[in-house]
């Protein structure tokens, strides 16, 4: 057990990652789709890139062998084998030790949810139905077209856990994120009428994939307490990430995927309207401490048509960086982890596509390189500041300030940490209207710093809206009331400390 990991990975630990497809985030022939960088290759420019950039994780989509790279991954047959793509096992513990090595932790991708009917692989391992579920009412995937294990045999159950253990004894990861868990515990996941089988107690649950999963998180937190396991889980089934000893499956983590999806649906609205949506804004901390959340910002949502982070937010050019801006200021002062899909970082202009690599060409213009610097500069802010991590996954971290302002879209909030002196102010201006002098009453304490404004001239911002003197002064002594006076930036949010 290792105390720096202990304290790396924990809970109230300071959690940005930085989602990344190996083939496609750099490719040493980038116009030739097979051409793949040497685990070395990546060590020697991945590792200072997410240093320079603050991450304190990387989470790297699946690196465990896989026949169809237009499967990025998700489609494996080798649940023991480091893909040959990039060279040899070893040349991946590497590349993991090197990020340890800057103080960054590495999360796998993991898919014990399904895998293909290559004929090399698990399906009909010796002629019959020996991994996957005979009844191919369970045992076939519709969306994926693949097969399902099945979690009631005790040597299927036993291979997957001893494949999650082989990537934290052998490569010494920091956590894996289990894909697709939704699709394991529901009988009826994209089923119609008809075509599922009630479990014995008449319910849609499979409960021989819900004990496969307890057994899963009892095991890797039994033997490794210095991780974390992360379930991408989209519905609302309960406790999640709560002990499997008080009833829950024991996850660490669970994606926030009602965030994510409020979050983008907002500010896609032009400004002018975000007034008659701030409800969708402000939903997320209605359920927010059900679990403990990860912010996921992923690879899934830009492909398939969904269109690029930047090119998601309104306005003209100047705008849409400016949106953009805004919305990472919220995400990263928003409780819970992040996470942050490679090129989103720097406003990439086309979907990702695996055949290509990032587009790094964009860096040579300020609007993309300075975003880079905006994500970076959060990056660093969220370590900085413990009212950001200490209490992320607790009521004591968050609080509403004003929400009474929804013509203006002008929303101010707390987070607070151990100390009432690291307690930070978040103030969001949603539309591209500057508001000088505006007043704010803040119960508590005074601030007068600002440590953060998205619309810095470093990120390409305008500059010329700021708060070198915050006024603040104490208008109700008995009821410890301040009265503040700022300027906000068009489409800009501030941190005040």
């Amino acid at each position: 057990m290792d105390e720096k990991r202990i304290k790396h990975n924990s809970l109230d630990a300071p959690w940005s990652v930085y989602e990344v497809h190996l083939a496609s985030w750099m490719r040493p022939d980038k116009n030739d789709e097979e051409s793949y960088n040497s685990y070395e290759d990546i060590k020697e420019r991945l590792v200072p890139y997410v240093k320079q950039m603050g991450f304190t994780h990387v989470e790297l989509m699946p690196v465990m062998e896989h026949p169809f790279d237009g499967s990025w991954g998700y489609q494996c047959t080798g649940f023991f084998a480091a893909t040959s793509r990039f060279g040899d096992p070893q040349g991946l513990m590497k590349l993991i030790d090197a990020l340890h090595q800057e103080d960054i932790g590495v999360i796998l991708d993991w898919v014990p949810s399904h895998f293909p009917y290559d004929a090399h692989g698990l399906f009909m391992f010796d002629g019959t139905h020996t991994y996957e579920y005979a009844d191919m009412r369970k045992g076939f995937h519709p969306d994926w077209n693949s097969y399902i294990f099945n979690y009631k045999r005790g040597e299927v159950k036993s291979f997957l856990i001893s494949s999650a253990r082989y990537w934290f004894d052998m490569f010494h990861i920091d956590g894996i994120r289990v894909d697709a868990v939704s699709s394991m515990l529901k009988l009826n996941y994209s089923r119609e009428h008809g075509q599922w089988e009630p479990n014995e107690f008449g319910g849609d649950g499979n409960l021989e994939a819900i004990a496969f999963i307890k057994d899963l998180n009892e095991t890797i937190f039994r033997d490794f307490p210095d991780v974390q396991t992360i379930a991408e889980e989209a519905t609302d089934w309960p406790g999640v990430s709560k002990p499997t000893f008080s009833g829950g499956l024991g996850f660490g983590m669970k994606w926030m995927m009602g965030w994510m999806h409020d979050t983008l649906d907002y500010f896609k609205f032009d400004p002018v309207f975000r007034q008659h949506h701030q409800n969708k804004f402000t939903f997320s901390m209605m359920y927010y401490y059900d679990e403990n959340f990860m912010l996921p910002l992923s690879h899934d949502e830009v492909v398939h048509g969904k269109s690029p982070m930047i090119y998601k937010m309104p306005g003209d050019e100047w705008q849409k960086f400016a949106n953009l801006r805004l919305l990472y200021t919220y995400m990263w002062t928003h409780p819970g982890a992040k996470l942050l899909f490679m090129g989103d970082e720097f406003g990439q202009t086309n979907e990702w596509n695996y055949k290509s690599e990032l587009q790094w060409e964009l860096l040579q213009f300020d609007c993309h390189r300075l975003l880079k610097n905006c994500v970076a500069n959060l990056n660093s802010l969220l370590k900085q500041e413990p009212a950001l991590f200490q209490n992320q996954f607790n009521i004591n971290g968050f609080e509403w300030v004003d929400l009474n302002h929804r013509s203006e879209s002008v929303i101010v909030y707390k987070r607070k940490g151990k100390k009432k002196e690291d307690d930070l102010l978040v103030v969001l201006n949603m539309t591209p209207v500057v508001r000088i002098d505006w007043e704010i009453y803040v119960p508590d304490k005074a601030y007068t710093q600002e440590i953060f404004n998205s619309d810095n001239k470093e990120y390409w911002g305008t500059g010329n809206v700021y708060n070198p003197d915050l006024r603040c002064e104490l208008i109700d002594k008995g009821q410890k009331m301040y009265k503040l006076t700022v300027n906000l930036p068009a489409l800009g949010g501030i941190i005040l400390k």
